[in-house]
Protein backbone atom coordinates (compact mmCIF):
# COMPACT_ATOMS: atom_id res chain seq x y z
CA UNK A 1 0.00 0.00 0.00
CA UNK A 2 1.52 3.75 -0.94
CA UNK A 3 2.24 5.16 1.95
CA UNK A 4 0.08 8.01 3.33
CA UNK A 5 0.73 12.06 2.25
CA UNK A 6 1.24 14.28 4.92
CA UNK A 7 -1.24 17.13 5.40
CA UNK A 8 -0.17 20.47 8.12
CA UNK A 9 -3.00 23.27 8.21
CA UNK A 10 -2.48 26.69 9.29
CA UNK A 11 -5.80 29.02 9.20
CA UNK A 12 -6.73 31.05 12.46
CA UNK A 13 -10.27 29.86 11.89
CA UNK A 14 -10.92 26.90 14.12
CA UNK A 15 -14.30 25.47 12.21
CA UNK A 16 -12.78 25.86 9.09
CA UNK A 17 -9.85 23.99 10.30
CA UNK A 18 -12.24 21.56 11.66
CA UNK A 19 -13.85 21.38 8.43
CA UNK A 20 -11.27 20.63 6.34
CA UNK A 21 -9.57 18.25 9.23
CA UNK A 22 -12.97 16.31 8.27
CA UNK A 23 -12.61 16.21 5.09
CA UNK A 24 -9.42 15.36 4.78
CA UNK A 25 -10.17 12.12 7.21
CA UNK A 26 -12.30 10.39 4.64
CA UNK A 27 -9.57 10.99 1.92
CA UNK A 28 -7.88 7.69 1.94
CA UNK A 29 -3.66 8.43 1.26
CA UNK A 30 -3.94 11.64 3.44
CA UNK A 31 -2.85 12.08 7.13
CA UNK A 32 -3.16 15.53 8.61
CA UNK A 33 -0.40 15.50 11.32
CA UNK A 34 -0.37 19.24 12.64
CA UNK A 35 -2.27 22.44 12.75
CA UNK A 36 -1.47 25.88 13.39
CA UNK A 37 -3.54 29.31 14.54
CA UNK A 38 -0.97 31.86 13.70
CA UNK A 39 1.98 32.34 11.25
CA UNK A 40 4.45 31.99 13.30
CA UNK A 41 3.52 28.69 15.46
CA UNK A 42 3.12 27.31 12.13
CA UNK A 43 6.45 27.89 11.02
CA UNK A 44 8.06 26.40 14.16
CA UNK A 45 5.96 23.31 14.00
CA UNK A 46 6.19 22.77 10.44
CA UNK A 47 10.33 22.95 11.25
CA UNK A 48 9.32 20.22 13.43
CA UNK A 49 6.99 18.07 11.39
CA UNK A 50 8.17 18.53 8.32
CA UNK A 51 4.96 17.70 6.09
CA UNK A 52 4.43 16.53 2.48
CA UNK A 53 1.56 19.76 1.88
CA UNK A 54 1.02 22.89 3.71
CA UNK A 55 -2.85 24.22 3.58
CA UNK A 56 -2.43 27.61 4.00
CA UNK A 57 -4.35 30.77 4.81
CA UNK A 58 -2.80 33.96 3.34
CA UNK A 59 -4.23 36.40 6.51
CA UNK A 60 -3.11 35.32 9.84
CA UNK A 61 -2.25 36.52 13.06
CA UNK A 62 1.85 37.84 13.82
CA UNK A 63 3.13 36.57 10.88
CA UNK A 64 1.01 36.72 7.05
CA UNK A 65 0.79 33.13 4.80
CA UNK A 66 3.40 35.08 2.29
CA UNK A 67 5.83 35.75 5.43
CA UNK A 68 5.35 31.95 6.02
CA UNK A 69 6.01 30.44 2.75
CA UNK A 70 9.29 32.84 1.84
CA UNK A 71 10.62 31.36 5.50
CA UNK A 72 9.89 27.66 4.61
CA UNK A 73 10.65 27.68 1.07
CA UNK A 74 14.51 28.57 2.46
CA UNK A 75 14.68 25.98 4.29
CA UNK A 76 12.19 23.07 2.35
CA UNK A 77 12.12 23.44 -0.99
CA UNK A 78 10.65 20.15 -1.77
CA UNK A 79 7.36 20.70 0.25
CA UNK A 80 4.34 21.52 -1.46
CA UNK A 81 2.41 24.65 -0.62
CA UNK A 82 -1.50 24.96 -0.99
CA UNK A 83 -2.68 28.44 -0.12
CA UNK A 84 -6.61 28.85 0.69
CA UNK A 85 -7.87 32.45 0.97
CA UNK A 86 -10.49 34.67 0.65
CA UNK A 87 -8.74 37.10 -1.65
CA UNK A 88 -9.22 36.95 -5.43
CA UNK A 89 -7.14 40.01 -6.31
CA UNK A 90 -3.71 40.10 -9.05
CA UNK A 91 -1.09 41.68 -6.62
CA UNK A 92 -2.15 38.66 -3.85
CA UNK A 93 -2.35 35.86 -6.43
CA UNK A 94 1.10 36.87 -7.85
CA UNK A 95 3.02 37.30 -4.85
CA UNK A 96 2.07 34.22 -3.70
CA UNK A 97 3.22 32.58 -6.67
CA UNK A 98 6.21 34.60 -6.37
CA UNK A 99 6.62 33.56 -2.78
CA UNK A 100 6.77 29.90 -3.49
CA UNK A 101 3.71 28.62 -2.90
CA UNK A 102 2.36 25.71 -5.50
CA UNK A 103 -1.46 26.35 -5.90
CA UNK A 104 -3.79 28.96 -4.92
CA UNK A 105 -7.59 28.18 -4.08
CA UNK A 106 -10.38 30.07 -3.01
CA UNK A 107 -12.15 28.94 0.02
CA UNK A 108 -15.42 29.32 -1.40
CA UNK A 109 -14.28 26.37 -3.67
CA UNK A 110 -16.54 23.57 -3.66
CA UNK A 111 -15.08 19.56 -1.59
CA UNK A 112 -14.80 18.72 -5.04
CA UNK A 113 -12.69 21.34 -6.48
CA UNK A 114 -10.27 21.59 -3.04
CA UNK A 115 -9.85 17.93 -3.53
CA UNK A 116 -8.21 18.40 -7.21
CA UNK A 117 -6.00 21.21 -5.73
CA UNK A 118 -4.58 19.10 -3.30
CA UNK A 119 -3.98 16.27 -5.32
CA UNK A 120 -2.47 18.08 -7.88
CA UNK A 121 0.08 20.03 -6.01
CA UNK A 122 0.76 16.96 -4.50
CA UNK A 123 1.90 15.39 -8.04
CA UNK A 124 4.03 18.23 -8.73
CA UNK A 125 1.69 20.23 -10.59
CA UNK A 126 0.46 24.49 -9.94
CA UNK A 127 -2.84 24.75 -9.46
CA UNK A 128 -4.90 27.68 -9.63
CA UNK A 129 -8.69 28.56 -9.01
CA UNK A 130 -10.72 28.75 -12.08
CA UNK A 131 -12.05 31.93 -11.27
CA UNK A 132 -9.27 33.97 -11.29
CA UNK A 133 -6.65 31.23 -13.04
CA UNK A 134 -7.10 33.13 -16.77
CA UNK A 135 -5.98 36.63 -16.57
CA UNK A 136 -3.73 36.40 -13.61
CA UNK A 137 -1.65 33.46 -14.16
CA UNK A 138 -1.61 34.97 -17.95
CA UNK A 139 0.22 38.19 -17.00
CA UNK A 140 2.25 36.07 -13.72
CA UNK A 141 3.87 33.22 -16.30
CA UNK A 142 4.59 36.11 -18.60
CA UNK A 143 6.20 37.91 -16.14
CA UNK A 144 4.39 40.59 -16.66
CA UNK A 145 4.14 42.08 -13.06
CA UNK A 146 1.73 45.50 -13.51
CA UNK A 147 -1.33 45.79 -11.54
CA UNK A 148 -3.87 47.05 -13.87
CA UNK A 149 -5.20 50.00 -11.14
CA UNK A 150 -2.68 50.63 -7.84
CA UNK A 151 -4.66 51.94 -4.55
CA UNK A 152 -2.51 53.41 -2.02
CA UNK A 153 -2.26 49.62 -0.58
CA UNK A 154 0.10 48.91 -3.96
CA UNK A 155 2.77 51.52 -2.77
CA UNK A 156 3.49 49.46 0.30
CA UNK A 157 6.61 46.99 -0.03
CA UNK A 158 6.18 43.38 1.23
CA UNK A 159 7.66 44.22 4.42
CA UNK A 160 5.72 47.32 5.11
CA UNK A 161 2.68 45.44 4.77
CA UNK A 162 4.15 43.04 7.84
CA UNK A 163 4.43 45.99 10.12
CA UNK A 164 0.91 47.69 8.80
CA UNK A 165 -0.51 44.31 10.29
CA UNK A 166 1.53 43.64 13.06
CA UNK A 167 0.59 47.09 13.81
CA UNK A 168 -3.57 46.76 12.86
CA UNK A 169 -2.86 43.84 15.75
CA UNK A 170 -2.39 45.71 18.46
CA UNK A 171 1.87 45.26 18.78
CA UNK A 172 4.59 47.81 20.49
CA UNK A 173 7.70 48.28 18.12
CA UNK A 174 9.68 46.02 19.47
CA UNK A 175 7.66 43.01 19.37
CA UNK A 176 7.41 44.10 15.70
CA UNK A 177 10.80 44.14 15.57
CA UNK A 178 11.40 40.53 17.51
CA UNK A 179 8.81 39.06 15.39
CA UNK A 180 10.30 40.23 11.74
CA UNK A 181 13.91 39.75 12.88
CA UNK A 182 14.63 43.78 11.99
CA UNK A 183 15.36 46.30 14.76
CA UNK A 184 13.47 48.73 16.53
CA UNK A 185 14.90 51.45 14.67
CA UNK A 186 14.01 49.57 11.24
CA UNK A 187 10.28 49.43 12.49
CA UNK A 188 10.04 52.86 13.22
CA UNK A 189 11.32 53.84 9.47
CA UNK A 190 8.89 51.28 8.26
CA UNK A 191 5.93 53.10 10.01
CA UNK A 192 7.29 56.12 9.01
CA UNK A 193 7.00 55.14 5.55
CA UNK A 194 3.57 53.46 5.44
CA UNK A 195 2.24 56.56 7.34
CA UNK A 196 3.79 58.61 4.46
CA UNK A 197 2.77 56.57 1.24
CA UNK A 198 -1.34 56.06 2.99
CA UNK A 199 -1.40 59.72 4.04
CA UNK A 200 -2.37 57.97 7.46
CA UNK A 201 -1.22 59.68 10.93
CA UNK A 202 -2.45 57.48 13.37
CA UNK A 203 -3.23 53.66 14.97
CA UNK A 204 -6.82 53.81 14.38
CA UNK A 205 -6.39 54.74 10.91
CA UNK A 206 -4.06 52.70 10.41
CA UNK A 207 -5.83 50.08 11.76
CA UNK A 208 -8.83 50.85 9.89
CA UNK A 209 -7.11 50.52 6.56
CA UNK A 210 -5.30 47.51 7.05
CA UNK A 211 -8.94 45.71 8.02
CA UNK A 212 -10.06 47.57 4.67
CA UNK A 213 -7.34 45.85 2.51
CA UNK A 214 -7.96 42.61 4.08
CA UNK A 215 -4.52 42.49 6.25
CA UNK A 216 -6.28 41.84 9.58
CA UNK A 217 -9.09 39.58 9.37
CA UNK A 218 -12.29 41.04 11.85
CA UNK A 219 -13.49 38.38 14.46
Amino acid sequence: MDEKKTVFIAEDHQLFRDGLKAMLASKVGLEVMGEARDGLEAINSIKKKQPDLLLLDLSMPRLSGISVIKELRRQFPDMRILVLTIHESDQYVIETFEAGANGYCIKDASRDELLLAINSVLNGKTYISPGIAENVMEGYLEGHKKIKSKSAGDTLTHREREVLKLLAEGYINKEIGDLLNISVKTVEKHRANIMQKLNLHNAATLTAFAIDQGLVIQK
